[in-house]
């Protein structure tokens, strides 16, 4: 026999034997000529070929190590389970696949909702909703600066008083009034 049989193979990757049948019969696995396995060149194929999150076993093969995961891309997945109301990972211990698949599942259901959102007409263009307000509110202002010139003539014929001192004063307050609406105001 030049390689290894379906029982010692189901031991050497911790399956059944009846799994090793059943991947032997796919093609999923590499045989000899006198139909023995050849364990190594089937572990490569197995490798490429299997989606490490339906395996049993999260270790990496012998010899390799896995790499790092930059402390980011954990802090955003435990940012997005924690707004679903899920655990998130301790900070520095670790993240594992499932949690990352699960933030990343719920990530893709949210923008798939944005984007529906955006579709309905539910959602508006950022940039044209802020230059939108911001010509409002200059376009207020404006109406608030000329406001005591048109009525300035008005109320000094009411309070029988002259005209460019109404004016004068009026502008003054309004201006100050201005001035004080355009400070920041922080409400926390």
């Amino acid at each position: 026999m030049q390689g290894v049989s379906e029982r010692q193979y189901a031991a050497h990757v911790g399956l059944s034997r009846g799994a090793i049948q059943k991947a032997k019969s796919a093609g999923r696995l590499v045989l000899h000529a006198d139909g023995s396995i050849d364990a190594a060149a089937s572990d490569r194929l197995r490798a490429e070929a299997t989606d490490p999150s339906k395996t049993r076993k999260a270790a990496a093969p012998k010899g390799q190590k896995l790499k790092p995961v930059p402390e980011a891309a954990v802090s955003a997945v435990g940012d997005t389970l924690k707004e679903q109301g899920m655990a998130a990972p301790v900070a520095g211990g670790g993240t594992t696949f499932l949690q990352a698949k699960t933030a990343h599942e719920v990530l893709k259901a949210q923008e798939r909702r944005i984007r529906l959102a955006k579709l309905k007409g539910e959602l508006v263009d950022r940039d044209r909703a802020t230059s939108l307000v911001f010509r409002l509110a200059r376009e207020e202002r404006d109406a608030w600066v000329n406001w005591p010139a048109r009525v300035a003539a008005l109320m000094a014929a009411e309070l029988e008083t002259e005209t460019a001192a109404m004016q004068k004063v009026l502008e003054a307050h309004v201006r100050a009034h201005l001035e004080e609406l355009a400070q920041p105001r922080i409400a926390l």
